[in-house]
């Protein structure tokens, strides 16, 4: 039946974008009788040895709503050292696709590692400037973005808190001295304010 109905509603559309609107039949309309027959079932339907169950799986190590909590737990234990002391003036904010937050600076003002790691990258990009990317133990990267200078090459290891690079405004992204800082774990961004003081 949900085959019939996206068939349905495909030709529809078909017709509709070829100009033929004269004959056009809404797909609900056309199977409204079948699908009111499909009855999906409801909480009540659930046995109680079902819900004991699903309570049971969701408490357990392999949920996924506890693979979520639990998904930044190791990090939130983890004592990471500040990049560079200022305000945000720009917070991190996936929608509108700014993945870090903008720290405004001092000109001039070292820039540190949050954490020992080793250098990923070390270049300049046409809207990030100067950028550094470290790896970090445990699939954590942290990125530094609008460097004036660069004070570490790939492939060096760096500790915590070390002097890696000065705020600068380099690039495109940027309309004054700011740190725009990163964290990234196992491929996901992280909301910085989260993990380190600023």
């Amino acid at each position: 039946m949900e085959v019939e109905r996206k068939d349905l509603f495909i030709a529809s559309i078909q017709r509709v974008l070829s100009g033929d609107t004269a004959e056009f039949q809404d797909p609900a309309s056309i199977l409204g009788s079948e699908i009111e027959q499909v009855r999906r079932p409801t909480d009540v339907d659930i046995h109680p040895r079902d819900s004991a169950f699903r309570r049971d799986f969701e408490n357990s190590d392999l949920s996924l709503i506890t693979l979520t909590r639990n998904r930044n737990r190791e990090l939130q234990e983890a004592f990471f050292f500040s990049p560079i002391n200022g305000f945000i003036s720009d917070p991190y904010n996936v929608k509108e696709g700014h993945f870090g937050v903008d720290v405004v600076a001092k000109t001039n003002e070292p820039g540190k590692c949050i954490a020992d790691g080793t250098v990923s990258l070390s270049d300049w990009t046409q809207d990030g400037g100067y950028v550094l990317m470290i790896q970090h133990g445990g699939n954590l990267i942290s990125v530094y973005k609008h460097n004036a200078e660069l004070y570490k090459k790939l492939g060096t290891f760096v500790n915590a808190g070390e002097i890696i690079s000065i705020v600068g405004n380099s690039g495109e992204m940027t309309n004054g001295p700011h740190l725009h800082f990163e964290l990234w774990y196992n491929g996901n961004s992280l909301n910085p304010e989260e993990f380190v003081t600023f």
